[in-house]
């Protein structure tokens, strides 16, 4: 009886490691062809690689075999772990673009576990077409949205109250000085923060650069209404973020993802001594879905903004407490 036992769990063990070796090393393929063979992050990455990892781990294990929720989610849990070490390990992507993505990849996840379950319960016999359709339909759809996608302009406000007047504000706006080392994590873990800012002419056509951790931005300005408006394109702009990791990692999506398209600054006057400063940025977010990398990506330029925009409100109260 002992001995059954034992060759039972060892079978379990096998067929444990088993489907979990299969799921990622088709998962792993899947993922390697829609980032670097198509070029693409998006609904195939992001949504199905995942439900697929929790589908497919499941699928295989429960296959003719007797399985529980709890153990399609756990077995989920560890194939999707293994998966995203090895995106980290081998420099395929860094630790703050894993920690962001992993909210909607356990969910996706989760779900496909609840439907490989379900239907390894009610019909095992279709349990492995399902996995073979699901499998191929990945890079299709990856293939399919690089050929029809379209560029999706977001805009961010961030406004601060300056006790200073507009004309204090709006040099400061111009052209600001060195900025503080930043303490917030988010700057910390690697995303690109502003340095400083410098300008070549004035008045439209001007050249404004805002140097950031990682590079500048080049910014034409397209308006000078001084000191009401000061607004600008971005001809050239720096990677969004050094990746967190133990190598060096060049990731396809730092380059032309994640990009700023132009911005401005507006003045308005609430009194002689108080100025209302808006900051707004027009960007494109390539990475899809775009419900849920928006909210990443409004979230860093806010933060941004507020770097900028408190550096400009203490500045500017400096100097007008000086007068």
């Amino acid at each position: 009886m002992i001995l059954l036992n034992k060759i039972s769990q060892l079978a379990d063990t096998k067929r444990w490691w088993t489907s979990i070796s299969i799921t990622y090393s088709a998962a792993s393929i899947i993922t390697l062809i829609g980032i670097y063979g198509i070029g693409q992050y998006g609904l195939a990455l992001f949504i199905l690689t995942p439900f697929f990892v929790g589908f497919s781990s499941t699928a295989i294990y429960g296959y003719n075999h007797k399985i529980t929720k709890k153990t399609a989610f756990t077995i989920s849990v560890v194939t999707i772990s293994i998966m995203l070490a090895t995106l980290l390990i081998f420099a395929i992507e860094g630790l703050i673009c894993i920690a962001m993505a992993t909210p909607l990849s356990l969910l996706l996840m989760w779900l496909g576990s609840l439907v490989g379950y379900y239907i390894i319960s009610k019909k095992p016999s279709g349990t492995m077409i399902s996995v073979n359709l699901l499998m191929l339909m990945i890079p299709l759809t990856s293939f399919v949205e690089n050929k029809i996608e379209s560029e999706n302009i977001t805009s961010v406000v961030t406004v601060v109250k300056i006790n200073a007047s507009q004309e204090t504000v709006w040099e400061n706006v111009i052209v600001f000085p060195e900025l503080k080392t930043p303490t917030e994590f988010l700057f910390k873990a690697g995303i690109a923060y502003p340095i400083n800012a410098t300008i070549k002419g004035e008045g439209i056509g001007a050249v404004r650069y805002c140097n950031f951790t990682t590079g500048s931005f080049v910014e034409p300005i397209t308006k000078w209404n001084e000191p009401n408006l000061l607004s600008f394109d971005v001809l050239e702009s720096p990677q969004p973020m050094k990746e967190l990791s133990f190598w060096d990692i060049d990731a396809p999506h730092l380059h032309d993802y994640f990009v700023s398209k132009k911005g401005q600054f507006k003045l308005i006057k609430i009194s002689d001594k108080e100025t209302l400063l808006e900051g707004t940025t027009w960007y494109s977010n390539k990475i899809k879905p775009n419900f849920y990398w928006n909210i990443w990506s409004d979230f860093i330029i806010h933060k941004i903004h507020d770097r900028v925009l408190t550096h400009i409100k203490q500045t500017s109260e400096q100097t007008d407490n000086k007068i």
